[in-house]
Parts: structure tokens; C-alpha cells; sequence
């Protein structure tokens, strides 16, 4: 095959391993066993497109939505109902009622839209605080 140039829609090796949080020597396993297609470069680089990381990076995800989760190290776990969403283009506040609790979660207007969450929803809260201050009122 004929060497290509890299161009925007082409990753060196290391970008691409970077954005797929593996090593350099994964990708040229994943390249030896067929699951990752990638060419050389004028100067004889390995480099792959642009449009092979996004297929990996959605088979990781896809990959990671199926597995439950079977132990975490969180244990304020709060099971409830989303009764509030204030979203806007980048940002978003999901209001979730568990019991008596209110439980108030900043994330991100994608987070929320991955999620599927909508008022009604049911939702686990996970609180896990690196401080917990508590106060005496005088």
C-alpha cells in the first residue's frame, strides 16, 4: 500500500493510544489481530484515522455500559427520583428526591442526555466527599 501523509483526519500511533487510554503497544496487538486498521505516513510512521479511534472509542463505551457493577467502594448510595432538571447547552442541575433526602447533582448537559434522565426517572445518588464539616450553630 502506498505510504499516505497524515492529514487532520490521521493520528500518530501515540495520540490515538492517548485518547484511547492504552499503550502504543496494545494498538499494534489490536493491529496484528485485525481489530484496528492503520497505514504509514511519508516518514514511515504508523498513524491511524481519526474514524477508527471514534469506532473504538464507542465499542469501549458500549463494552463499559453493559458490565454491572457488582462492588464499589461508595457507601451513600441514595435511590430516588429525579424531580428537577435545569439544563442549558454545557451544564445541568438534576435534583433527585430519595426519601426525605434532596440530593442536588452539577454535571454536564451530555451527562444528562447519555443517561436518558428525565423528572420521574429513577436514579441512584452516589456521595462520595473527600470532607464532611459539621457545624454547632450557637
Amino acid at each position: 500500500m502506498a505510504p499516505i501523509e497524515p492529514q487532520t483526519s490521521w493520528l500518530r500511533v501515540g495520540q490515538a493510544a492517548e485518547m484511547l487510554g492504552v499503550s502504543v503497544e496494545t494498538l499494534r496487538r489490536w493491529e496484528a489481530e485485525g481489530r484496528v486498521r492503520m497505514e504509514r505516513s511519508e516518514g514511515n510512521q504508523r498513524v491511524i484515522e481519526v474514524a477508527e479511534v471514534t469506532r473504538l472509542l464507542a465499542e469501549k463505551r458500549r463494552a463499559a455500559a453493559t458490565r454491572p457493577i457488582v462492588a464499589q467502594s461508595a457507601r451513600n448510595r441514595f435511590h430516588g427520583i429525579v424531580t428537577r432538571i435545569e439544563k442549558d447547552r454545557v451544564a445541568a442541575v438534576v435534583e433527585v428526591m430519595a426519601g426525605p433526602h434532596r440530593l442536588v447533582s452539577l454535571m454536564t448537559a451530555e451527562a444528562v442526555d447519555d443517561l436518558g434522565l428525565e423528572v420521574g426517572t429513577e436514579a441512584v445518588c452516589v456521595v462520595k466527599a473527600t470532607n464532611v464539616i459539621v457545624e454547632i450553630p450557637q
